[in-house]
């Protein structure tokens, strides 16, 4: 979701909350090793927490019923079962019916990051059919929004870091970015250094086996998107037999390294930025921001090489710089829904009111309208800097320039940049790139977009390959945006529909149009 992490962060589901924008405690279980006690005291939903993203108390869910929320007790250690816990935030809806009811439904919405507590309810229209068999539930992962949150920055101070400009182009401009990184880095040590050590992607599956067990589960049936497939795909390997029915969407590449992660994103927001510029100049009336797809992309290199150097008015008092800029277009290319104000927004900056864009980028970082950051960007660098062993330097990422700006002419250097993200983390990363191999596993859907600018369509086939034979079915929906369920295309919800609720796997390599 932020460009200095590389963008795979993004749920899916700011996309809602943004149109809008645009248009205008609990009771505890304690774990003794694995404790299967069912014992959790939900109760009616809070309004969400700051770093869930605040806002008002859940809307109870379409369909009737009521959210409830719950906290389970995990182990800080995974190591040590008996030691000291943490508090997991968990929502559900349960089911409607009519039909039998299967068992509770865990959804991950990606990041890593995002609450999965305040997401659900936002988005939980488009899960009404999977809701009349499933209890729907998500959660907080480990780090994120109320479960032992991550905190670095205060929301002034991430304010002036979101400034920053994050393409330097001078020696000194680089020895500055370095610092800021550096000091982002150590103010997440000082304020969570306790939880650092413990916030892998291996340490949130297993919290997922915990609450399989504590929702009287004997199989896992889980949605992940985004991030949540590579979670999806960790906990497959660690508990194999454990797996229900299982939907990844919006497939996270399991072989690359951060380096190849980041540099298929160029191409990948690259594809999708040409794919905006071809709809605009294909339609009857004249496209406002752009003669021909050429045109449309030299004219936003341009704004954006003019705002390197002279910002414009943005949402006061803050002004939209070259980073806020590429920030906001790359999160307007997360949905297609977002082409119309992404088109407003360039037009409007090209015109000196860069407010649209910044109401975007502000979208990827977290920040509601009223100033407060959700802990996303905390989280997001949080997990990845302890999955991830590479640790970049600032000469490594200058001899990879060229490559990464012919991948993308705007989202190159922004990409090849972000990763010094973990350069000075305190933890050691865990591994190369996460595995996902899970021999014995239930099958699972593997549902790839080749328009997808944020986790790029080969990586669903790769997963398919690394979760090993006769685990992962392919599923390919021509389109655009990140993700292909929250599309509403019939074929893709169908096919998704019918393995969820009637367990039928369609063919391997249906292609949906």
């Amino acid at each position: 979701m932020h460009m200095r992490h590389g963008l795979r962060a993004a749920a899916l589901t700011t996309t809602t909350v943004l149109l809008s924008a645009l248009t205008a405690g609990c009771g505890g279980l304690s774990v003794g090793g694995g404790s299967t006690d069912p014992g959790l005291d939900w109760k009616a939903c809070p309004a969400p927490s700051a770093s869930e993203g605040a806002g008002a108390a859940p809307s109870p869910p379409p369909g009737g019923g009521k959210w409830q929320c719950a906290t389970l007790k995990a182990p800080r250690d995974w190591s040590k079962p008996h030691g000291d816990t943490i508090d997991i935030a968990l929502i559900r809806a349960k089911a409607t019916g009519p039909g039998k009811r299967i068992g509770s439904l865990l959804f991950n919405f990606g990041g890593p990051g995002g609450s999965g507590v305040a997401t659900l309810p936002a988005i939980a229209k488009d899960y009404t059919k999977l809701r009349t068999r499933y209890d729907l539930v998500s959660f907080d992962p480990r780090g994120v929004g109320r479960s032992a949150a991550v905190k670095c920055k205060t929301d002034a101070q991430l304010d002036q870091y979101f400034q920053q400009d994050a393409v330097p182009q001078t020696a000194a401009q680089r020895a500055t970015f370095v610092n800021k990184i550096k000091q982002f880095n150590a103010t997440c040590e000082q304020n969570s250094g306790k939880i650092l050590p413990y916030v892998r992607t291996t340490d949130a599956a297993r919290d997922m086996d915990l609450i399989r067990q504590v929702l009287g589960d004997a199989k896992l049936h889980y949605f992940g998107i985004s991030y949540g497939t590579e979670l999806g795909g960790v906990y497959a390997h660690l508990f194999p037999t454990h797996v229900g029915r299982a939907v990844f969407d919006g497939v996270v590449d399991p072989t690359k390294t951060p380096e190849q992660t980041s540099l298929g994103q160029a191409r990948g927001f690259q594809l999708a930025l040409d794919n905006f510029a071809k709809d605009c100049v294909s339609k009857s009336t004249k496209c406002p921001i752009g003669s021909n797809v050429r045109d449309v992309e030299d004219r936003i290199a341009a704004l954006l090489k003019k705002l390197d150097g002279s910002p414009i008015p943005g949402i006061f008092p803050r002004r939209l710089t070259r980073t806020a800029a590429t920030n906001g277009i790359a999160q307007a290319l997360y949905s297609k829904e977002l082409w119309a104000p992404l088109t407003e927004g360039l037009q409007r900056a090209y015109a000196g009111n860069g407010e649209i864009l910044m109401l975007l980028s502000d979208a990827m970082n977290g920040r509601s309208p009223n100033g407060q950051y959700s802990n996303l960007s905390a989280a997001n660098t949080a997990i990845n800097c302890a999955d991830q062993k590479q640790r970049y330097t600032a000469d490594f990422v200058e001899q990879k320039l060229p490559e990464f700006r012919a991948a993308s002419p705007v989202f190159g250097d922004f990409l090849a940049w972000s990763m010094l993200s973990c350069t000075q983390w305190a933890v050691p990363g865990a591994a190369a790139h996460a595995d996902v191999s899970a021999h014995g596993s239930a099958p699972i859907l593997v549902v790839g977009n080749t328009g997808d600018p944020a986790t790029p369509y080969g990586g669903a086939k790769r997963m398919v390959e690394a979760l090993g034979k006769g685990v992962g079915v392919e599923l390919t929906w021509q389109g655009q945006g990140h993700g292909a369920y929250d599309s509403k295309n019939p074929c893709v919800q169908n096919a998704v529909n019918s393995y969820l609720l009637d367990g039928k796997v369609p063919p391997a390599g249906t292609v949906c149009a």
